[in-house]
């Protein structure tokens, strides 16, 4: 193999299986109240907090949400666990600002669902939704909330 060639080869392995995957980074935007972007080694990465979903943008709450999230990371220096890549190419991981898990600070809130699909039983997150929950706290506060995967159904 050519030289030109490896390092090509190399590039694109680097970017399938990026040196952050558990580094930390400027989160410089927030998406919504589940997805933000963090800027590692002069790269913005798009990260997805894993475990949660947080209501769509156009859905009630969605604005909170994403408030909630930007209150505890914009402009932070986050801590990034890489944990998968999702369907569209974003990096799923946990995400850690000012010492806080993201996806539990948003669970706590109110301001997102544990995602069953992708957490485990155990997961410390559903006591935490549970405590919410108890105390109407954010979208709990409505009688029936309607999760975000099933709004996208719709």
């Amino acid at each position: 193999m050519n030289l030109p060639v490896f390092i090509a080869s190399v590039t694109s392995l680097a970017l399938y299986f990026p040196a952050w995957a558990d580094t930390t980074g400027l989160v410089v935007s927030v998406h919504d109240g589940d997805t933000l972007t963090v800027l590692v080694s002069k790269q913005q990465v798009k990260v997805r907090l894993a475990e949660i979903d947080a209501p769509e943008m156009r859905q009630p709450f969605g604005n909170r949400s994403k408030q909630s999230l930007a209150d505890l990371c914009f402009q932070e220096r986050a801590k990034v666990e890489l944990i998968a890549k999702d369907r569209y190419g974003r990096s799923v991981g946990k995400v850690e600002c000012r010492t806080v898990n993201a996806s539990a600070h948003q669970v706590a809130t109110g301001t997102a669902w544990v995602y069953d699909r992708y957490s485990k039983p155990d997961s410390p997150l559903y006591s935490l939704q549970n405590e919410a929950k108890a105390a109407r706290r954010g979208l709990w506060a409505d009688t029936e909330p309607l999760p975000p995967w099933e709004w996208r159904k719709r």
